[in-house]
């Protein structure tokens, strides 16, 4: 019961990695071993929060290690479905703004009552997408 209870109260946290590619690591270090580079503003779940460091989950469900200085306040959620519809309301029946393609990396403007997640491409164009459609937020 104590598990249940406790379970229901943790909320996801996500960051993004900032502005410069970054490494990801297998143990809290630099000396530990490079495990792959990530992109600018990809999305992240934070796992432990260390000093200098961070357990991360990638969208595959991978666990590493990153330094903390180079994530970002920033939030942003990258396209998991094949093409992701990004409507101007946030309503299934609304008109479509544009299509995110998959993999591609949006900035989480704010999460919108309803299921809805507002969204901005780099390119400026913005609108609202199902949270299903897409991985960090």
């Amino acid at each position: 019961m104590l598990l249940a209870v406790a379970g229901g109260a943790y909320a996801v946290d996500y960051r993004s990695v900032g502005d410069q590619p970054a490494v990801l690591y297998d143990a809290p270090s630099k000396q530990a071993t490079p495990l792959y580079v990530v992109s600018p503003k990809y999305p992240l779940e934070l796992i432990v929060e260390l000093e200098a460091w961070v357990k991360v989950r990638d969208q595959t469900g991978a666990l590493s290690w990153i330094q903390k200085s180079a994530l970002s306040d920033k939030r942003t959620v990258v396209v998991t479905a094949p093409a992701a519809p990004i409507r101007v309301r946030p309503d299934d029946s609304a008109p479509v703004a544009f299509t995110a393609a998959q993999n591609v990396v949006l900035d989480l403007l704010e999460v919108v009552p309803g299921g809805w997640l507002r969204v901005r491409h780099a390119d400026g164009a913005n609108g609202y997408v199902r949270p299903t459609l897409v991985w960090g937020g």
